[in-house]
């Protein structure tokens, strides 16, 4: 079966307007992403609460799917009546059937940390036994290993985890960070999250995972304290949460905070600097990783 591929390049105010009459004139599904992605002049948006983050880029591409039945040249007229005092630019293309899932599973490969733990997907092999091999397919969880923020925390956790100590993972996402503390070492790992979903996501990766981690909702405050505390989460969060994680961090214990801007770097460090020393910040495309020990 061959589909329709409707391409328009607009900009960001009339984003929503032009997907939502698409979809109007029976397109299956609509898309949308940068004009300039994975070009040098990409627009990076991030959305944090209460910043007031923009929803689209300057230029954006929609793509608009739909069946070989329809005709197109009745779209584009309508498209270009309904909207004609916008300069648009408007393309078609058709798409071949194919195996999506093999597909979707071909953009996923083994990522390799320092050549000592590999995030592998379920569909592909084990490269490594001899090193740390961890089991984790794409999901609802936000946390595969692909984004830069959880690079940093993994290399921080290979430098750091040793035998006997222990770990706290706060904002466990799909639970990358705790099921590879576990299979570096740690004696006791826990992980924690305000989202349901994620804890679910999480306890079904530690049991593909073989290992034994103690997840619990961040609403259930728990007494304890660990050796190691890593949270991979928003700057505005960890604004928030600096007295928590403080608390749950040993004397002389160590923290690991990610999920923050080179610009959103010095605002935070004052924020912990009641409780840590720090060390040199870690950083990658633009992320940074805050490190330090609890006095």
């Amino acid at each position: 079966m061959t589909w329709t591929n409707l391409i328009v390049q607009i900009n960001k105010k009339d984003v929503d307007s032009i997907s939502d009459f698409l979809i109007a004139l029976g397109a299956i599904s609509t898309s949308i992403e940068n004009t300039n992605l994975n070009q040098n002049n990409e627009e990076l948006i991030f959305g944090e609460p209460h910043h007031n983050s923009q929803q689209f880029w300057e230029n954006n591409t929609i793509q608009a799917l739909f069946n070989k039945s329809i005709d197109i040249e009745l779209v584009k007229a309508a498209l270009n009546t309904k909207f004609s005092v916008l300069n648009m630019s408007i393309k078609v293309s058709d798409i071949q059937d194919q195996d999506w899932v093999k597909l979707t599973q071909s953009q996923f490969s083994p990522i390799n940390i320092q050549n000592q733990l590999w995030i592998i997907p379920s569909w592909h092999k084990i490269q490594d036994n001899k090193a740390i091999n961890l089991i984790l397919d794409p999901g609802l969880a936000f946390g595969t290993g692909t984004h830069a923020t959880t690079h940093l925390c993994l290399l921080w956790l290979l430098k750091n985890v040793k035998k006997n100590l222990t770990v706290l993972d706060y904002g466990c996402g799909s639970g990358i960070l705790s099921i590879a503390a576990k299979k570096i070492g740690a004696r006791t790992v826990f992980g924690v999250d305000i989202d349901d979903q994620a804890l679910k996501s999480s306890q079904e990766n530690s049991e593909i995972n073989n290992v034994d981690i103690i997840w619990n909702n961040t609403e259930n405050r728990i007494n304890y304290k660990t050796d190691l505390v890593v949270a991979n989460i928003l700057s505005s969060a960890l604004s928030i949460l600096a007295p928590i994680l403080a608390e749950h961090c040993n004397t002389k214990g160590k923290i690991a905070l990610s999920g923050i801007l080179k610009s959103q770097e010095e605002s935070i460090k004052k924020i912990y600097s009641e409780w840590f020393d720090f060390n040199p910040s870690s950083i990658k495309d633009g992320w940074v990783l805050i490190s330090g020990t609890k006095r």
